[in-house]
């Protein structure tokens, strides 16, 4: 198998529920990009902190890293040895994300009071803005590493019944 995988895909797909029972399944450590990038105040820090905080995790023998964040993507995906690419229909993905709000979550560090509009734009055009880029980069390494794309959060639920039982 991999000690080493990143999950990306759309808010609201799935990706820290999915990387949670990874983790557990596999007995990986589990990183959130949210985690590094966002304050408590709801202010973000300063990227270079981002990035040696990133580096730091990526040298490790073992992880999960969950999220996007497509300025690091292709430098996560040169360490990792498993991509996950979440794929899902964006309306799924819409509900996903609005069915956060007012939830404590522990891949963030506060809990959203209301679905932003701007933030609900951002999902809608995942598919047109962010995908393309998405793939161009799994299509760059494949062959090198492994990559699974899941439709749905079925398919998700297939993988890990038909990998772990």
């Amino acid at each position: 198998m991999f000690q080493k995988a990143i999950i990306i895909g759309c808010p609201g797909a799935g990706k820290s529920t999915f990387a949670r029972k990874l983790s557990d399944k596999m007995h990986l450590p589990l990183y959130y990009l949210d985690m590094l990038w966002h304050k408590p105040d709801r202010t973000t820090v300063d990227r270079n902190i981002f990035d040696e905080k990133l580096k730091e995790i990526v040298l490790k023998e073992k992880w999960i890293i969950d999220g996007n964040y497509g300025r690091t993507l292709e430098m996560r995906i040169q360490w990792c040895e498993a991509i996950f690419l979440l794929d899902s229909p964006v309306e799924e993905c819409l509900v996903g994300a609005k069915s956060r709000i007012g939830k404590q979550r522990v891949d963030m560090p506060w809990i959203e009071t209301e679905f932003d509009e701007e933030f609900k734009q951002w999902i809608m055009d995942f598919p047109k803005n962010e995908l393309p880029i998405v793939y161009e980069l799994l299509d760059r390494y494949k062959g090198e590493k492994s990559i699974y794309v899941f439709y749905s959060r079925a398919d998700i639920e297939d993988y890990l019944s038909k990998t772990f039982g």
